[in-house]
């Protein structure tokens, strides 16, 4: 079979179970298989596909059809432009997610060297796209899942900053080494009885550990503003990334904390996403 008839094969099966992206999942399931990129499935989709090759193929459309996310079956997703491992172990990482990146490249960029830690770090992504802009920092990544901090390692290694990261596994509450500059988090927000109400591709395959904020939650982002009060240095700054209608309850909690409320970022469907705050006293 050659390269376009077995992309329109994969296409239309995906296609029937209502996956919007069935085209481009079904050329970049090929790409994985074949071990080619996109432009030369379509400057070469005359060429023949071996029959190994088939039958990988449709094994991986099978796991996309049965709603595995494409991250996991490719074992990579594009963060901040970067590449990064994934795995089953780590959330897959989102676009909102890359404004925690962006604010903090903005302010601090060119502005000397930071210490830095990363709340659930998860698949390293969000601490490892600041160290590759901020070239002249460093950071510390904690995680309750150990396999979690596997991935985070190897990504590390990847991107060349093992000499700037240190991972380490470690629960939010057990965690009292350093005082940092800058506090990061992206931590589960999504409450317990609203889990079963995701779409099948997050609730079917994702870490629940790195979903389910608690029956509110707000409960590992209470957590994550207490140790960022013991943590930061004083006018030392926190960004946490929060859920839909999380914003004002969450600002009062940081408030109350001994933090100043500095700025607000909104996603991309304008929600409000992430809160940077200030350590005052």
């Amino acid at each position: 079979m050659i390269i376009s008839s077995l992309i329109k094969q994969g296409s239309d099966i995906l296609k029937k179970r209502n996956i919007d992206s069935h085209q481009i999942d079904a050329e970049l399931l090929l790409s994985k298989t074949i071990g080619k990129d996109r432009v030369f499935l379509l400057t070469n989709d005359k060429s023949k596909v071996s029959s190994k090759e088939i039958s990988d193929y449709l094994k991986f459309i099978l796991r996309r059809e049965q709603r595995e996310p494409l991250s996991y079956i490719t074992k990579r997703k594009e963060f901040w432009s970067l590449g990064f491992n994934v795995s089953h172990n780590v959330l897959i990482p989102r676009p909102e997610t890359e404004i925690i990146v962006e604010q903090i490249v903005r302010r601090f960029k060119g502005k000397g060297s930071l210490n830095i830690l990363d709340i659930g770090t998860g698949s390293g992504c969000i601490l490892l796209s600041i160290l590759k802009e901020l070239t002249n920092s460093y950071g510390i990544g904690i995680d309750k899942s150990f396999r979690a901090l596997n991935i985070a390692k190897k990504n590390s290694k990847k991107l060349n900053l093992l000499q700037r990261t240190k991972f380490i596994h470690c629960n939010v509450d057990n965690f009292n080494f350093g005082n940092y500059d800058v506090i990061v988090s992206n931590p589960p927000y999504i409450c317990s009885h609203r889990i079963n109400y995701l779409s099948e591709d997050i609730k079917g395959f994702e870490p629940r550990m790195a979903l389910d904020g608690g029956s509110s939650g707000l409960e590992i982002i209470s957590k994550v503003i207490i140790k960022a009060k013991k943590l930061l240095k004083v006018r030392g700054c926190l960004y946490i990334e929060i859920g839909d209608g999380q914003s004002r309850i969450v600002s009062s909690m940081l408030i109350k904390s001994g933090f100043r409320l500095v700025e607000k970022f909104f996603d991309y469907k304008k929600n409000i996403r992430c809160i940077m705050s200030t350590k005052i006293i």
